[in-house]
């Protein structure tokens, strides 16, 4: 069974995105005819497994990878923020300070306008008591919020966030879904990887990679409404382990046809829908 894609959003004027690309390396192809829309004050999910093609698709979008096929329309550079995954996107052996000067200096951004960005940006991050801290020191979420702070410190069009909640504490998270929010409200197209699927669903449109295929694209709404066959829920699964997980306390089983006299079908969240596309796409690889 082929999963039934969701519409591809379309970009209304003063939009970015990829457009049908591919990108290769070598002899394996990361993307496929891929398509994901970028569109000022809204924030865009990209989820999937790893090896889904996710990071490519942002670093793509940023222009540090050439597709082979298709086209990007992107802000230039130095109106774009690109956020890595990990730790990447500060310097540890830094002061927070210093990672704000240093970082400021290359966008030319200096006296009294840095003043203000720097106060108004570790505020809303709550690092303004920790701005002589080596970042090194910091916690995994205090070094995270640092790095989303860089990656808009000279308020970018485009801001390209590679996971950037993923390992950090719950307090953490909210923090930086607020900071991103508020990043999308001040009118920058934000493009977020995220292993969180409850953040998937906070996102304006969801974008459902799997080995470099798109599976679904929309508004959450959207990929909702696509997921494929049935899920039902029980003590034990119900068929095929590999066509099982674990919710809580209960089993998920995904049926590619209806669900069988006696099993208990169940509405999918984001959740279930992704794992449901992506087990369906497994399938289908197989029966090729």
């Amino acid at each position: 069974m082929t999963p039934t894609p969701a519409t591809s959003p379309q970009v209304p004027p003063g939009g970015w995105g990829a457009f049908g690309i591919t990108v290769a390396f070598g002899a394996t192809t990361a993307l496929r005819e891929v398509t994901l829309a970028a569109v000022p004050g809204q924030v865009a999910a990209v989820v999937g497994g790893d090896g889904a093609g996710k990071t490519t698709l942002l670093r793509t979008l940023v222009g540090r990878v050439a597709p082979a096929a298709g086209h990007v329309e992107a802000p230039a550079t130095v109106e774009c923020g690109f956020m890595p995954t990990g730790a990447s996107g500060v310097w540890q052996d830094l002061t927070v300070a210093e990672n704000i000067s240093f970082v400021a200096a290359a966008h030319h951004l200096t006296g009294l306008a840095l003043d203000r960005r720097r106060d108004e940006l570790l505020g809303a991050a709550g690092l303004d008591e920790a701005s002589d801290r080596l970042a090194g020191a910091l916690s995994g979420g205090m070094r995270q919020k640092l790095a989303f702070c860089l990656a808009i410190l000279h308020r970018p069009r485009l801001l390209v966030l590679d996971e950037p909640s993923t390992g950090v504490d719950p307090v953490s998270r909210v923090d930086l879904w607020r900071l991103i929010s508020r990043a999308a409200a001040g009118g920058a197209a934000v493009v977020m990887a995220t292993t969180y699927l409850d953040e998937a669903e906070r996102a304006s449109t969801c974008l459902v990679l799997n080995d470099g295929h798109a599976l679904a694209s929309g508004t959450p709404a959207d990929v909702l409404a696509h997921v494929p066959g049935t899920i039902t829920s029980g003590d034990a699964p119900a068929g095929p382990r590999e066509l099982s997980w674990r919710r809580g306390r209960a089993t998920r089983s995904w049926h590619p046809g209806p669900a069988r006299p006696g099993e208990q079908p169940v509405t999918a969240d984001m959740e279930d829908t992704v794992i449901a596309l992506t087990l369906a796409a497994q399938q289908q690889e197989s029966c090729t």
